[in-house]
């Protein structure tokens, strides 16, 4: 079955390359963006102001081929790519939280961004704790980067 995908709009970031980024949002307080949504679909942002943090799905752009093994900016050793949230996927996919600043008509000022400039936004859906702040038991090879992802950037690993 073929799936297809459309842009709903453009992610602009600081971010002209891979290396040197964020690797997560936590590790990017602060850092500010925008998206520049398709004017056909600035309806679809009515309510949406009344969230402080919004979910991002989006197209890893600068991504090509994967890996089924890989190593993880946090590791030294290899795991199954699904589950890391490495770039190089069988779908290049992208899912962040970010902190909604403002909306203006098709423009959103958003912070913590942790995706290159001209990233293609696929979707956008609200962050609401109630769904999605979940306890967890275990935490697998992550258990113990609490830490690190706010200091760790990317590098070459993934090119």
């Amino acid at each position: 079955m073929d799936i297809t995908f459309r842009s709903i709009g453009i992610i602009h970031t600081p971010f002209k390359v891979k290396e040197g980024m964020p690797i997560q949002p936590g590790g990017a307080q602060g850092i500010k963006g925008s998206i520049i949504l398709k004017e056909k679909y600035t309806e679809g942002l009515a309510d949406l102001p009344g969230f402080s943090h919004i979910y991002l799905i989006y197209y890893l752009h600068k991504s090509s081929g994967y890996n089924l093994q890989v190593i993880p900016f946090l590791d030294n050793t290899f795991h199954g790519v699904f589950a890391t949230r490495a770039p190089r996927r069988p779908n290049a996919i992208g899912i962040s939280v970010v902190r909604l600043i403002s909306i203006r008509k098709n423009i959103l000022k958003i912070e913590n961004v942790d995706m290159l400039d001209g990233t293609p936004l696929l979707d956008i859906k609200p962050y609401i704790p109630e769904f999605d702040i979940l306890e967890v038991e275990n935490r697998g090879w992550a258990r113990d980067i609490s830490e690190k992802v706010k200091q760790y950037r990317t590098d070459a690993r993934f090119k």
